[in-house]
């Protein structure tokens, strides 16, 4: 019977046939296209699956002081996650993983409950590489290790506020680390390994991309210096019991920052217990009245405008000049007649008024302009103010006279550095910079003419070395020249003073034959009694300029003559020592 269906249906047998060649030679063709003619669908599919690019870390460049000590350097550190949904399956393994990770096993074991559907969670971050091996050596189920680079600080506080620190991400957030942060970060790299379905490396393939280092940083930053400065600093608001300060140190030939200190300060290597005002780089931030220190550059202008010399004389008795309601007033009281380096010596704010009335405010105005107070420094420094330089369009009597004597104009102590570096390098401003400057001498723009801040330089001598001068600021074997300032503190959200808030200042440069340094020195709310610049600042600066000329090989130009020093050896029984 079957045969005769057969014989009876030959095409049906026919039909079956040709329907399944078409199907063999279908799934032929599908697997020769797939595997010959297209086979990078097929691969794309099982790389989507199995193939992953794992970053590699690239570390950030090195920042360094002028002399190549390191500042910031970039350590290797193991940062170890967890698949949650895998470490459940090990909830036995819990409580030796909370010990080799240090920490407490409840509230261990909580967060991992809370994290139970996550498939990726830290469980810390920044391990040397000898903890995390400790930990990995558990061999527990859904953890893993990602390398990682953390940013470390050799000077610590001493260089805190200039450099900065990085975040958690190897990102800059402060100070130079910020400023610099595209020039300091590297490019990550890629390396293409193979994984199984639950994230675990089976193969490391090859190197996709390699890792680019961040590029290195010198900054103009003398380490020696900024130690030196931070010691006497921290010392001097020890002694005085005072507030804040900061401390700046410039070459007046190249522009350089050499060192930059504030305190109080703080350790970036440990910021747990950081609070934002140990932050503050207060020598680019805080903005104050600058009070006396500017009166040489009111001086200045007198001499620039050419109605006054050296010689020409002021009455300042009986110390006090009523303009309208307000009294202006000296320290030092009937002083009689004055002549300009006279007035400079005893900081006569009548003094430096009446000259202010005689040439005008805008001259004096048009000098500190020039020199940068109130000016952008250009440094680009993250968060640094500018302060406030006032212009009126006519000037009250009042306002000249405060304008001539510092107040009524806002400045920060980089602006009044900078401005003494001028004054000391013969009048010419030259622009600052943070990073290490390879040359001698930069060039800058005549601000004042070289006839005029030389004179107004051996004024400020005088200041310093004439009897009654501030002594305090002296420098064995040197001459210097400076100015001592107190300005009274302006009440926050007011027009009025703190009462019996001041801070202490004292500006000048060294050497006297040769200005190379110039170095301002701000001490906020000294609360022992004393409160004079002269009183409080001068001997930081004595001691840190120093200091300065010592470690950087400046010659003195103030020795005793061969003959003095060996009738000062024989009377004090020993040698001398510079």
């Amino acid at each position: 019977m079957m045969k005769l269906e057969g014989a009876l249906y030959p095409w049906r047998f026919r039909v079956v046939l040709a329907l399944l060649a078409v199907m063999v030679g279908a799934i032929a063709w599908r697997i020769i296209d797939l595997q010959v003619v297209d086979h990078d669908f097929l691969k794309g599919q099982g790389d989507a699956r199995s193939v992953r690019h794992v970053p590699i870390p690239a570390h950030r460049g090195l920042i360094t002081d002028r002399n190549g000590e390191p500042l910031a350097v970039s350590t290797p550190v193991t940062t170890l996650w967890a698949n949650g949904k895998e470490l459940q399956a090990a909830r036995d393994r819990w409580p030796a993983l909370a010990a080799a990770l240090g920490q407490e096993p409840k509230a261990f074991a909580q967060r991992l409950e809370q994290s139970a559907g996550r498939e990726f969670m830290y469980l810390v971050r920044g391990l040397t590489p000898e903890q995390g091996e400790v930990v990995l050596d558990l061999k527990v189920p859904g953890v893993y290790a990602i390398e990682e680079f953390r940013r470390f600080y050799p000077a610590g506080e001493v260089t805190a506020h200039v450099v900065g620190f990085t975040d958690i991400d190897d990102r800059g957030r402060e100070g130079v680390e910020l400023a610099f942060d595209e020039w300091l970060a590297g490019v990550q790299g890629k390396r293409q390994v193979l994984k199984d379905r639950r994230g675990r490396l089976i193969k490391d393939v090859q190197v996709t991309q390699n890792a680019k280092a961040g590029k290195a940083l010198a900054l103009s930053i003398d380490l020696r210096l900024q130690y030196l400065a931070h010691r006497e600093l921290r010392n001097a608001l020890t002694e005085f019991g005072a507030k804040a300060g900061s401390l700046v140190i410039l070459d007046v030939k190249t522009g350089e920052v050499l060192a930059m200190v504030n305190q109080p300060t703080y350790n970036p290597n440990n910021r747990r217990n950081l609070q934002p005002a140990m932050m503050r780089n207060r020598a680019m931030i805080d903005v104050f009245e600058p009070g006396s220190t500017v009166k040489p550059f009111s001086i200045s202008a007198a001499l620039q405008s050419g109605r006054w010399k050296p010689t020409d004389t002021v009455d300042v008795y009986p110390g006090t000049l009523q303009i309208g309601k307000y009294t202006i007033r000296d320290v030092s009281k009937n002083e009689g007649v004055l002549d300009l380096t006279g007035i400079l010596i005893k900081s006569s704010n009548v003094g430096v008024s009446k000259i202010a009335f005689d040439i005008g405010a805008e001259s004096i105005y048009s000098v500190m302009q020039q020199v940068g107070l109130g000016q952008d420094t250009g440094l680009g420094f993250p968060g640094e103010r500018v302060g406030n330089l006032p212009n009126h369009r006519v000037w009250p009597k009042a306002e000249t006279a405060t304008l001539a004597y510092g107040y009524g104009l806002s400045v920060t102590a980089i602006q009044l550095a900078h401005a003494y570096s001028a004054l000391a390098n013969n009048g010419r401003s030259v622009p600052l910079t943070l990073t290490r400057a390879d040359r001698s001498v930069a060039e800058g723009v005549q601000v004042i003419p070289e006839s005029v801040a030389r004179t107004v330089q051996g004024m400020l001598q005088q200041v310093v070395e004439a009897p009654g001068g501030v002594f305090r600021a002296k420098v064995p074997a040197y001459h210097v020249a400076g100015k001592s300032g107190t300005a009274r503190k302006a009440t926050v959200g007011s027009k009025g003073y703190t009462q019996n808030a001041y801070r202490s200042l004292f500006a000048g440069f060294a050497p006297i034959s040769d200005p190379r340094i110039a170095m301002v020195v701000v001490i906020d709310e000294p609360s022992t009694g004393a409160y004079y610049g002269g009183l409080i600042s001068a001997p930081v600066f004595g001691k840190v300029m120093a200091g300065t000329l010592r470690l950087m090989n400046i010659a003195p130009d103030n020795l005793l003559p061969p003959v003095e020093q060996a009738t000062v050896a024989t009377t004090t029984g020993q040698g001398v020592t510079r």
